[in-house]
This record gives C-alpha cells, sequence and structure tokens, in this order.
C-alpha cells in the first residue's frame, strides 16, 4: 500500500491553528482528513523531555526566545564578559518543557509496515535565574545547560502549543538503515520474531509499539539513526507474583495473564527484548518447562523463542 503522506508542511500548519483543547480525537479526525487512506490513532503520549528555551525579563516579558542565539550575540564569545554584563539584570532563563503525541496507521500486513507521526506539546516555563553571583560558568556551554545549579518551580511563561516533529514511513526507514549498525539490525529481527510469532497473526505491531528515533553522530562523523521500541501500554510493564523460583502452572499463569493485560499474545517476550537483560531469566525458565513436563507456548512461539535462545538480542 503507497498511501500519500501529506507534506510536511501542511502537518505543521494544521498543528499551528488547532486548538487542542479540543483533545486527540478531533486531531485525529483532522489528521485522517489530511491523508484519507490511511486511518491514523493516537497511540500514546511520551513526556518529561525539554530543549532550551529563551529570556524573560523579571516581569516574564521576552528578551529572546532563543537563548543560545542570545548569549552568542551578546557574549563575544567570552563567558565572563557575559556574566559580568548582566549579573544584575534580574533576568531568568526558561526551557521547552515538551510531550510528544505519536500517531500510527498500518499501511501494510507486515508489522514495519506502518506510518509514524510525531507530534509535539510545548510549553515555555521558568528554569533559572540567568546569572548567580555564586555561579561562575567555564564556557558557554555550561552557561546554557548547567548540570548543577538551583531551578525555579517551572511557572508557566505561555500557553502550550503543538509543533509537528516527522512523519516516517517505518518500512522505508528499515530498507534504508537496517544494514547501518547493529541496533537496526537488531529492530529488523524484533519485526521479524513478531511476524513469525503469534502476535503477528492476531495483532498490529503500530497498535502497541511506537519508535523513538534519535539522529547523532558516530565517532567517525557519519549522521546515523536510532530506533528504539516502546511499548504504548500505560501500564505497569512487569510480570508479576513469580516468586524466587517461578515455573509450571505458577509461570504460565503469570506470562499468560500479562499477555491478556497488555493486549496480545507472546507480549512478554517482546517487553523482554525492550527492557535487554532484566528479564532474561525468564526467557530461561520458560524454556527449561517446554523441555520439561509443561507446554503452554503455541508451537511458534516456542520456535522464537529457541531461536532466541541460539542467538540472544534485544532492542
Amino acid at each position: 500500500m503507497n498511501a500519500p503522506i501529506a507534506k510536511p508542511e501542511s502537518i505543521a500548519s494544521l498543528c499551528l491553528s488547532f486548538d487542542f483543547s479540543a483533545g486527540f480525537e478531533q486531531l485525529t479526525e483532522k489528521i485522517n482528513l489530511l491523508m484519507p487512506e490511511l486511518q491514523f490513532a493516537h497511540v500514546v503520549t511520551r513526556g518529561n523531555w525539554y530543549r532550551l528555551g529563551g529570556v524573560v525579563d523579571g516581569d516574564y516579558n521576552p528578551i529572546s526566545q532563543n537563548i543560545a542565539q542570545w548569549a552568542e550575540e551578546n557574549s563575544g564569545g567570552d563567558v565572563d564578559n557575559l556574566i559580568a554584563d548582566y549579573i544584575d539584570c534580574g533576568y531568568f532563563a526558561t526551557r521547552l518543557a515538551g510531550k510528544t503525541h505519536y500517531f500510527t496507521a498500518p499501511c501494510g500486513e507486515g508489522p514495519e509496515q506502518f506510518i509514524q507521526l510525531e507530534i509535539e506539546e510545548l510549553q515555555e516555563v521558568l528554569d533559572r535565574p540567568l546569572v548567580d553571583g555564586d555561579w561562575f560558568p567555564e564556557s558557554l556551554e555550561e552557561f546554557l545547560d548547567p548540570l548543577d545549579y538551583p531551578r525555579l518551580e517551572p511557572e508557566p511563561i505561555g500557553e502550550a502549543y503543538l509543533q509537528f516533529r516527522r512523519i516516517t514511513p517505518i518500512e522505508s526507514l528499515l530498507k534504508e538503515s537496517s544494514g547501518r549498525n547493529r541496533s537496526m539490525q537488531s529492530l529488523s529481527r524484533f519485526f521479524n520474531d513478531w511476524y513469525e510469532s503469534s502476535a503477528g497473526i492476531q495483532s498490529q505491531f503500530c497498535n502497541h509499539w511506537i519508535l523513538a528515533l534519535r539522529e547523532y553522530q558516530d565517532r567517525d562523523g557519519d549522521h546515523q539513526l536510532s530506533a528504539k521500541p516502546y511499548s504504548t501500554f500505560s501500564g505497569e510493564l512487569k510480570v508479576t507474583s513469580l516468586g524466587d523460583t517461578p515455573h509450571g502452572s505458577e509461570l504460565a499463569n503469570a506470562i499468560h495473564g500479562f499477555d491478556r493485560q497488555v493486549g496480545y499474545p507472546f507480549a512478554w517476550f517482546f517487553n523482554l527484548l525492550s527492557s535487554k537483560s532484566d528479564n532474561y531469566k525468564l526467557a530461561e525458565e520458560v524454556l527449561k518447562d517446554q523441555m520439561g513436563a509443561f507446554d503452554y507456548l503455541p508451537p511458534r512461539d516456542l520456535k522464537v523463542l529457541r531461536a532466541w535462545e541460539a542467538k540472544p538480542y534485544g532492542v
């Protein structure tokens, strides 16, 4: 399915004009009007991140929307001059408190065949006094984002607003990036395991997982992209009540109960992969049971699990 994707400018315009107090249902409807051949759904929101903001005066009037640009222009490259010039100004630095709203739309039968849309919710809040008489940063970088500095209560400076971040055809991303680094190769295997397991038969991947995408430079200066799967399930993602030596019916009931809670079969295994070595003992115990008197995994899931045992990986 090669459904047309709306131009980024159109999505950005929608974000700027939309009153998101109307809720995600109306936002989703408008997104789907832009791309009628796709059917987007809001699947999860991830927050608690921030970006550098700007500079405001003592009455919270804006001095600059971009603290990095302001500091560069007013320091002449010397952070000591900046501190000396503004030590008594009473200005504040702000930050942009952010959340990312994830929308996904399937565009094929394969687990990797979906479109992921990311829309950010941003709000400028107070961060800290711009300059403190007892604090002398050694560089502009430390001035802009100090690690050890008293923070203020994050009082809102302005109204929250929406901003388009990116829209990504995941299948294309995987084809372009799968051979570049080990993490993308592991992601390809993650998708393949989903397809081969009972999860792939009974559920759509993009209803239960999103990819947190991050651009970075490797040690050679080449641009790379990491893609970390995160579950859309909002509850506690742990298999509980196993005791010290879980096995047999106790373990079977625990993992099947976890699957029912999360909403698809073999969910415990995919959660294990996304948490890497934290729960690997769980897989080992399940495999021990299958070699004994217990038989509580479907054959296709057992095949995937044994392939993982032969060559473990995580995402």
